[in-house]
């Protein structure tokens, strides 16, 4: 799994960026291509997407859209192919228009009807504090890993006291365990 790729903008197309790091170009999905400058010397966080037939990165300008967008494609009925163009607008946009079930304004964007809309608002609603993502800073890096397994902020915050261990390795194994009760 991959956190960031830093490298040169090679290329620019109308869906993703090709970045060039250390002779290897990596094509990256992002929403907004033209955002990026070609040429530059740019940081990219990403998402990596594995299955059967595909290996896919989708990229970020920040660690915030990266959280996001991983919390919207744990949403039901919503991939990352139709959680990107979501990225478009502003992270505060869309944590708005969750808290305040504003239907009509995630229905603007491409494959989200009034169903997807409407099980993104209840997914998420009260769920989107990005920026309180620091209050357990000795737990970060496992709150991540098990947040890209696929389990819930919420279920995580639960185990966090229950867990001893110091390395990172040893923490996985140990919230796994207490995750699986």
């Amino acid at each position: 799994m991959y956190e960031y790729i830093s490298g040169t903008v090679a290329n620019i197309t109308s869906n993703y960026i090709v970045l060039d790091n250390n002779g290897i170009g990596y094509l990256i999905y992002v929403s907004n291509p033209y955002s990026f400058r070609e040429g530059v010397d740019t940081k990219v966080y990403v998402y990596q997407q594995v299955r059967e037939d595909e290996n896919s990165l989708f990229g970020f300008h920040t660690l915030e859209e990266k959280e996001l967008f991983v919390r919207l494609i744990n949403v039901k009925g919503l991939g990352c192919r139709m959680a990107l163009p979501l990225l478009s607008a502003s992270i505060n946009d869309i944590m708005d228009a969750i808290e305040h079930e504003d239907i009509r304004y995630l229905k603007k964007f491409p494959k989200i009807g009034d169903k997807v809309a409407r099980q993104i608002i209840l997914d998420l609603k009260g769920k989107l504090d990005l920026s309180n993502k620091g209050n357990n800073g000795e737990f970060d890096e496992l709150i991540d890993a098990l947040e890209g397994l696929g389990y819930k902020k919420g279920d995580i915050n639960k185990i966090l006291p229950n867990i001893t261990s110091s390395s990172i390795e040893s923490q996985i194994k140990e919230a796994l365990k207490l995750l699986s009760k």
